[in-house]
Parts: structure tokens; C-alpha cells; sequence
């Protein structure tokens, strides 16, 4: 039976964008296609359809588990440990 539920939601934080756009995008004067935060320190980085795949780097790289998206409209999380998706 799949999993219903995520183990990591004792992770999120109260946490603001901490930038207007991909952090590492906008340090290479790159784009993106969309925009995901990371709900435990506030990290944005770009989607897995943008080339460069910021927000799952940052997961590898931290550990953190949940982004949730910022696009407009969007209100939907991800935890990347457990693959899940939360509405």
C-alpha cells in the first residue's frame, strides 16, 4: 500500500522567499521555469523542468525534504524523501 502521508512535515518552518526568483539562477543571469521554496529554511530555487534544477540540488545538498511551490495559483507541496505529493 502507498504511503499517505509524510514523515517530514515536523520540518516545515515559518519561513519567507529568500529571493524574488531562483537564488542560482539569478547569481548566473539564467532562467527558470518554475519556482519551488523550501519550507525549512525559505530557499527558492527552480524547478526539475528548468535546466538547472536548483530546488532538488538544494535538496541533495541540505537534506531539506518539502518544498511547496510559489507559482501563482499553486498550492501544493513536495516531499522529495518520501515522493510525495500534498495538496
Amino acid at each position: 500500500m502507498p504511503q499517505q502521508s509524510c514523515a517530514h512535515l515536523d520540518q516545515i518552518r515559518d519561513v519567507k522567499p529568500s529571493a524574488a526568483g531562483c537564488e542560482e539562477c539569478l547569481k548566473m543571469k539564467d532562467r527558470w521555469v518554475h519556482l519551488r521554496m523550501c519550507l525549512t529554511c525559505g530557499h527558492v530555487g527552480c524547478c526539475d523542468s528548468s535546466k538547472n534544477k536548483h530546488a532538488t540540488k538544494h535538496f541533495h545538498a541540505t537534506s531539506h525534504p518539502i518544498v511547496r511551490s510559489i507559482e501563482p495559483g499553486e498550492r501544493w507541496r513536495w516531499c522529495y524523501v518520501d515522493e510525495l505529493m500534498m495538496e
